[in-house]
């Protein structure tokens, strides 16, 4: 498929503000909070991998009362992490399933940060160009586009998009990405579309709208308030 001309990126961009204003009053808005430092929210996504959330939230859990910080500080305890067994890390982990996998992911990830940086902390991505920070990140063994944007975008406010299962759905049924788009090559042109200022609010929402009407199986069109700007429901996707 060849590459859209200046008018039809002029027009996606048009449809895509529209939808960013729908699902706005349909969802409401979401100023940037960080939730959690970087490192923190590099180990959480890997175990939202392959999960729902409820199981994740247990999994982070079990894994702060295993491996507590420091001081009581509320977070886990990185070199305590890195330096147990990783049977005992990945029964922490359990709940949040594929627990021998990502163990010994998240050990490996924890001291590669440690080996070329000289400490756990990945606030230095602040600074850093964001293709230059999306690279750095994915060099770690399991991080992929997703969640270095993830990381990025919910830790440091840095403008990346992520893209999970339900964004990259209802892009394709909408029209803003082709049919044929792979996950990983919508993060560019989704983050094309749209100013760095909306991602945050329309990443959340765009999910909020695949659990509740999106759905992969049996769409709830009828309940849907992008009816008249989805190719899906227009037939035409």
């Amino acid at each position: 498929m060849p590459a859209p001309d200046q008018s039809q990126v002029n027009d996606l961009t048009a449809k895509a503000l529209t939808i960013h204003r729908l699902l706005i009053e349909q969802y409401g808005d979401h100023p940037w909070r960080p939730p959690l430092d970087p490192v923190s929210e590099l180990v959480l996504t890997i175990l939202s991998q392959n999960t729902n959330d409820v199981n994740r939230d247990q999994a982070w859990q079990r894994l702060r009362e295993r491996f507590p910080a420091p001081k009581g500080t509320g977070g886990p305890g990185w070199e305590e992490i890195i330096a147990a067994p990783t049977e005992e890390l990945a029964e922490a982990i359990r709940p949040g399933g594929l627990a021998d996998t990502k163990a010994p992911r998240i050990q490996e990830a924890l001291r590669t940060i440690l080996a070329e940086r000289g400490e756990l902390s990945l606030d230095f991505l602040a600074q850093m160009p964001v293709e230059e920070a999306k690279a750095w990140l994915m060099q770690l063994k399991g991080v992929g586009p997703k969640t270095a944007a993830i990381i990025l975008l919910f830790s440091l406010g840095r403008p990346a998009f992520p893209v999970d299962t339900h964004i990259h759905r209802l892009s394709r049924r909408l029209g803003l990405i082709s049919s044929n788009t792979s996950r990983e090559k919508a993060h560019r042109l989704l983050e094309e579309l749209l100013p760095p200022e909306f991602y945050y609010a329309f990443h959340l929402n765009l999910i909020a709208h695949g659990r509740e009407v999106c759905r992969a199986r049996v769409p709830r069109c009828g309940l849907c308030v992008l009816q008249a700007r989805c190719d899906y429901y227009q037939g035409t996707g």
